[in-house]
């Protein structure tokens, strides 16, 4: 046996980053086209924060622009015309972000109709005809809908009856989760980050190892019921606060991760191992099935203080600041007058 030392020849080691995405398929969750340049993810969700955010940059001045001549021409009142013009400015933003990412963009309803099925639909169908009138198919859009009882079945008629695809947003609880699979959502958007925060705030512990992090034992369970019961809805974790909470859900369908976080997983080149395993969770016996409907829906939901909160607090912030969007719009309509 040789004595010699082995040659050893230095590779650069893959990031964080790259090694997740070979577990998990990364998602941008921003409305920064420069970001999705840089990290090259496979599909981006945007929200009415996120547009509002980028609304302010000037780069995507043309895209405003554009919205404001849209709303003056399609809506007949001062109201309408702000309306038009907002739901241009989504799928416009939308229609960008397609032209850097191979997938999907989640483009979301406004979240003032988040207890109204009926709306919501209709909303859906106005958004998806903008989009094929700007020659982007359905199936690259991904509809995004509070998870409320009346989201969930606004996403089920849609999705069964329009082959339109959704994503279920401002998910907090497993009532929820269950919920959205036998209604046949496309995919779901469980908030980790938020769940921490909750924990934090009203609870006597503040910090959390990844693998105990509230945020992350709820997406888990949810990720192991839906492949042990076979549902095709597929889970993508959202709002995160750290690393390690991405880390900790390797794995994962997918995971929806901001710039900053995105950027700090690509300076790293810490080991990615899964933790996630669709194989390991049609084998786990502690999950029984449960019969939904919206009764135990309720009461479900009810029960669960977090996610009661979570989910009322998110509706209302993406509200407020869809109403900022709209504020925004009504005066550049005012001064193109």
């Amino acid at each position: 046996m040789s004595s010699a030392e082995p040659q050893t020849k230095k590779t650069k080691m893959a990031s964080s980053l790259e090694q997740l995405k070979q577990l998990t398929t990364i998602v941008a969750d921003t409305g920064d086209f420069e970001a999705m340049k840089t990290y090259k993810p496979t599909d981006a969700t945007t929200n009415p924060s996120l547009i509002l955010s980028a609304a302010g940059m000037e780069q995507y001045q043309h895209l405003i622009d554009k919205a404001i001549k849209h709303g003056q021409k399609a809506g007949a009142t001062p109201d309408e015309k702000v309306s038009e013009a907002a739901d241009m400015l989504f799928v416009l933003f939308g229609c960008e972000i397609l032209k850097l990412v191979p997938g999907r963009v989640s483009t979301e309803i406004d979240a003032r109709l988040s207890f109204n099925k009926e709306a919501s639909v209709a909303k859906a169908l106005k958004l998806i005809a903008l989009y094929e009138e700007q020659g982007i198919k359905r199936d690259r859009v991904l509809i995004k809908l509070a998870s409320t009882w009346e989201g969930i079945q606004a996403a089920s008629v849609l999705e069964k009856e329009h082959n339109i695809h959704c994503n279920l947003t401002l998910l907090f609880s497993f009532a929820q989760a269950v919920a959205c699979a036998e209604a046949g959502v496309t995919l779901i958007s469980p908030f980790v980050g938020r769940i921490l925060d909750w924990y934090v705030a009203n609870g006597e512990q503040k910090t959390f190892e990844p693998e105990q992090d509230p945020g992350v034992i709820s997406v888990t369970k949810i990720y192991n019921y839906y492949k042990k019961f076979g549902y095709g809805t597929v889970v993508m974790g959202a709002s995160f606060r750290n690393v390690g909470e991405i880390m900790a859900l390797a794995g994962c369908d997918l995971l929806t991760i901001s710039p900053k976080l995105l950027g700090d997983l690509e300076k790293s080149s810490a080991p990615v191992k899964r933790y996630l395993d669709a194989d390991r969770a049609k084998a786990d016996a502690s999950l029984e099935k449960i019969q939904m409907d919206e009764a135990t829906f309720r009461w479900m939901l009810n029960e669960d203080q977090m996610a009661t909160d979570k989910l009322s607090d998110g509706i209302r912030k993406f509200a407020a600041d869809g109403r900022k969007l709209e504020t925004m719009l009504r005066g550049l309509l005012q001064a193109a007058e």
